[in-house]
């Protein structure tokens, strides 16, 4: 049998030359934990997607209501159910001026508006005819009827012939429309977004702080301390989070700082556990026992070697948390137990759109899409947090 190596020239087998600045040259270079955290966070689309997401919402929410001429509490009934989506006609498209107008099929009125959907007026009617349904206005020579014997209502012009429609415009007054009040909606979203997220933010921050010192002191002295504890926290679990907290609403009366306090006397049940769970590991560790033989305290060690080594999970629960608040205090607001009128959240735009919905569905769309796309933003950034700051996936 011959030898496998026997074809192989002599040369390759000589020793690789390397020189000796290239001898310690490393390939790749040296990244501390958080600069992999941000490397492979970045690289998380989803999560960047929901990062982004949020900070144009906080954005929009601070600045966005100071930025357009509407307020959130001025009502025009004259402009009631205004949609987004302008649906123009013409009259006088011969002459150098010609009017645009559009219906609004829930008082079956005109408005007068200009061809790039910027609204001007409420035009008047000329007459009524109520034996046929119909309200009758005059352009000059020319006359249109808004005939409403049927639904939806039909545009006629003077020998009763349907006119057509010039185009659809964006509502270039109202973006969003108005709601039953003549209400600018999009500013009264924007000003539900700042409630929602500032009810969200200060649970969550009271939720941080008392969830991680009481779970940090639960798992770090253990014994008869954590039994104690660890039954107060069941005894609050076991009454349904949204029960307590409408329990807690109906003592203090409904209103911004009453939701706040009831979502986050609550809120910190989860956070508490998973510190707890953090610091049964962590405590036993060798870093631990080192800091106790040079004379560290309780304190020092809790707060210098424990918590910062559960920052990862911390930050993911804080994540996953928000939109969970985000979705009570929308649903306090919906049974009408949240902000009072003529304050809005998002919860508060969606219970009165739900009165309206089949004829004005925007008023629902707006808010309902806020609500969904935050609780997704706010669980891909979780999720893409939990990848990146799991050490176990560092490559």
């Amino acid at each position: 049998m011959s030898s496998p190596t026997k074809d192989v020239a002599a040369e390759k087998w000589a020793p690789a030359k390397i020189s000796t600045d290239q001898a310690e040259y490393i390939a790749a270079p040296s990244l501390t934990y958080w600069q992999d955290v941000r490397s492979r966070l970045w690289k998380n689309r989803p999560a960047m997607f929901g990062l982004a997401f949020i900070i144009l919402l906080i954005g929009a929410a601070i600045f966005g209501p100071s930025l357009s001429r509407h307020t959130y509490f001025e009502q025009d009934l004259k402009l009631s159910n205004i949609p987004p989506i302008l649906e123009l006609y013409q009259v006088g498209a011969d002459t150098p001026e010609p009017t645009y107008f559009f219906l609004n099929s829930g008082n079956f009125k005109l408005y007068a508006t200009d061809e790039h959907g910027v609204l001007k007026s409420i035009l008047r009617t000329k007459r009524k005819d109520l034996m046929k349904k119909r309200h009758i206005y005059e352009f000059g020579e020319d006359l249109v009827y808004v005939d409403y014997s049927q639904l939806p209502p039909r545009i006629l012009d003077g020998e009763e012939n349907p006119i057509e429609n010039f185009g659809t415009r964006w509502n270039q007054t109202y973006w969003f429309g108005t709601d039953s009040l003549g209400r600018d909606v999009l500013v009264r979203q924007l000003y539900g977004a700042r409630i929602s997220l500032t009810v969200a933010f200060i649970a969550t921050l009271v939720n941080f702080f008392i969830g991680i010192f009481y779970g940090g002191i639960s798992g770090y002295f253990g014994g008869n301390v954590d039994n104690i504890m660890m039954r107060i926290v069941e005894v609050i679990a076991t009454i349904p989070l949204t029960l307590y907290v409408i329990l807690m609403m109906v003592v203090l009366q409904s209103g911004f700082i009453s939701i706040i306090v009831a979502i986050g006397t609550v809120f910190w049940v989860d956070m508490a556990r998973i510190v707890r769970g953090q610091m049964l590991t962590l405590k036993n560790q060798d870093y631990v026992d080192a800091a106790k033989t040079m004379g560290a305290g309780t304190w020092r060690i809790l707060t210098r070697h424990l918590l910062p080594n559960t920052i990862g999970p911390i930050l993911v629960t804080l994540t996953l948390l928000i939109p969970s608040a985000i979705f009570i205090e929308s649903f306090m607001s919906f049974i009408g137990l949240g902000v009072s009128v003529p304050m809005a959240s998002w919860g508060t735009l969606t219970s009165e759109a739900v009165e309206t919905l089949r004829a004005y569905p925007y008023q629902l769309f707006f808010p309902a899409a806020a609500i969904s796309m935050t609780m997704f933003a706010f669980n891909f950034l979780g999720d893409g947090l939990r990848d990146a700051l799991d050490p176990k996936l560092r490559t």
